[in-house]
């Protein structure tokens, strides 16, 4: 039977599937509407059994935050292209899936992948999208944040998402100091707010793989005479680690090697807390990587982020964030 444009752009409009999809559909189907939705969601599921065991590291990041920042959700669509992913359907997808999420309160990916689009759910409708474009598809990431004021960004190209939740003390021009402390998230991809937040297993499990990355670094460089200044091995490497009596041994160690140079006592006081702070950079190089609040503010790299925080009001802080990314 012929298939007349009018009914391609109907099952177009309600699937978003594409026009030669709709139209083999039509065609299989005899006409039957229904009948080609059935066709074109066993096609998808074809397809995304096909490509189950592929990667799907592309794709795009989306936010969303209500007027008054104070509820938003980070979610990361992924697919297996980056042609895809620069798609504006693929693009106008994830945001409509990103705004269904928001609006109904989804906490978790598999909330977002029970809720419904046009009475199908979205974990079908993916499945259906896996059809039509031939990759596979995945909410990746998802988190929603609720908090006294939040902040969000994206980096270029919807690569890395990043949705903060923060208090700034009551002064003004918050909003674009805690946008930059978000672009320093996706540049610098923390992954815990603070140390204590570790786990102390894995912190000593880190701190040996640190040590030998660095004396392989040490013993690299020395054999093939790199002539780059050699790095202190470090006995510590998080503030986890740096009790009382570590540091209380430190401050020790560090006069005895002051009195051994001759320095009169008199003047330690001025050296010791620089040395002090110059042991406990050495020393806590995962929280360094790791933790935000002891990362070098990308903006300063004179102080941590904590400390730019606090400078930019006693009472400020960070509260919470997560961070997406694909690709």
């Amino acid at each position: 039977m012929a298939i007349s444009a009018a009914d391609v752009s109907k099952l177009r409009k309600a699937t978003n599937a594409g026009m030669m999809d709709c139209k083999k559909a039509l065609e299989e189907s005899g006409g039957d509407f229904d009948g080609a939705i059935d066709y074109l969601k066993k096609k998808g599921q074809k397809v995304a059994a096909k490509r189950a065991d592929r990667d799907a590291n592309e794709g795009v990041v989306v936010t969303k935050v209500n007027d008054a920042g104070t509820k938003g959700i980070v979610m990361a669509l992924s697919c297996e292209t980056d042609f895809v992913a620069k798609n504006d359907d693929f693009i106008a997808f994830a945001n409509e899936i990103g705004q269904l999420a928001f609006d109904n309160d989804a906490d978790s990916a598999e909330a977002v992948l029970a809720l419904s689009i046009d009475g199908i759910p979205v974990s079908e409708k993916l499945v259906e999208k896996t059809g039509t474009i031939g990759e596979k598809l995945e909410i990746s990431e998802y988190s929603k944040i609720e908090g006294e004021k939040l902040a969000s960004y994206i980096h270029a190209g919807s690569k890395i998402g990043v949705l903060m939740s923060y208090k700034d003390g009551g002064k003004d021009g918050a909003d674009q100091f805690f946008r930059s402390v978000a672009m320093h998230i996706a540049a610098m991809s923390p992954s815990i707010l603070r140390p204590e937040e570790f786990d102390a297993d894995f912190v000593a499990k880190e701190t040996e793989a640190l040590k030998a990355q660095i004396q392989s670094e040490n013993e690299l460089n020395t054999k093939e005479n790199l002539g780059k200044p050699m790095k202190n091995v470090p006995e510590y490497a998080s503030k986890l680690q740096l009790t009382p009596e570590v540091m209380a041994a430190a401050e020790e160690k560090i006069k005895e090697a002051l009195k051994a140079e001759g320095k009169p006592e008199k003047i330690w006081d001025k050296i010791v807390p620089g040395k002090l702070e110059r042991f406990i950079a050495d020393n806590t190089l995962l929280d360094q990587e790791r933790c935000l609040l002891s990362q070098f503010f990308a903006l300063d790299d004179t102080k941590t982020v904590e400390a730019a925080i606090k400078d930019f009001h006693a009472d400020a802080e960070i509260v919470e964030f997560k961070r997406a990314s694909v690709g």
